[in-house]
């Protein structure tokens, strides 16, 4: 990544921002060239400061940054699209992929694929027509972008393809076991790996072991640090939390410790 980027406007969004000082604000964005990284913007938090109205979540915006240290400077932010609109349940689902992004992705580890990905579900969550594929869709296209795919449309031998018809489990070491109790623990159908693996959209049962199934597979991951976005979800539904009350959590609302390099 080069030292200075001031002149060059990046594709991005914010994933989170918190105070920084009493006139400014700490970002952590993710940029389609250069991945995540923090930037700075200094008096972002004064009246009338150009450009602070687009710093925030699921706006889609142009940035330009300069600095050689590990958190740059913010020099430029321009408009680069419409925000993505996000109400209600679909609002929490997008807290939930940012919180996601912020765990899982590096600092400036650049994945081009993932920023297309990102874009993507927030339009699904957007429509708002079937929230938990889209979130099902995009755990597994990033954790295969990252480096972590799992093999869903064939048994742990790795020749018997998965059928509709069985019941499975899955082991992080061995794969997709076949298993004879459908109750058992994280036991999954055939049919729901087959709605998975094509895309398909996810219902009832079919829903919840594909939600279950996600978890193990992030969880290795994710660590035993609890994520804040679930913890909010919940609380919206008892106490009906808004999205400005959201955007202005403290500086833990993800609970964000930076990855290891």
């Amino acid at each position: 990544m080069t030292s200075d980027t001031r002149d060059r406007l990046q594709q991005a969004f914010v994933l989170h921002r918190r105070d920084y000082s009493d006139t400014s604000l700490l970002l952590e964005v993710l940029t389609a060239a250069h991945g995540r990284l923090p930037l700075v913007a200094k008096g972002a938090k004064r009246p009338r400061a150009p450009g602070a109205a687009l710093l925030q979540p699921f706006t889609p915006v142009f940035l330009a940054w300069s600095g050689r240290g590990e958190v740059r400077t913010l020099r430029r932010v321009e408009p680069a699209g419409r925000p993505v609109a996000l109400s209600g349940d679909a609002l929490y689902c997008g807290f939930y992929v940012n919180e996601l992004l912020m765990r899982l992705l590096g600092r400036q580890d650049p994945h081009e694929v993932l920023f297309v990905f990102y874009q993507a579900v927030l339009e699904e969550l957007a429509a708002g027509t079937d929230l938990g594929s889209a979130l099902r869709r995009f755990e597994l296209r990033m954790l295969a972008e990252l480096g972590y795919q799992a093999v869903l449309d064939r048994e742990a031998n790795g020749l018997a393809p998965v059928r509709p018809d069985r019941i499975y489990v899955y082991s992080g070491e061995q794969g997709l076991v076949p298993s004879v109790a459908s109750g058992s623990d994280g036991a999954i159908s055939g049919e729901t790996l087959r709605r998975l693996v094509a895309g398909e959209p996810l219902r009832g049962q079919h829903a919840r072991e594909a939600r279950t199934l996600t978890r193990r597979l992030l969880a290795p991951h994710l660590g035993e640090r609890p994520l804040r976005s679930r913890a909010l979800f919940k609380a919206r539904r008892a106490t009906g939390t808004t999205r400005a009350e959201l955007v202005a959590e403290p500086a833990d609302v993800y609970s964000v410790a930076p990855p290891s390099p």
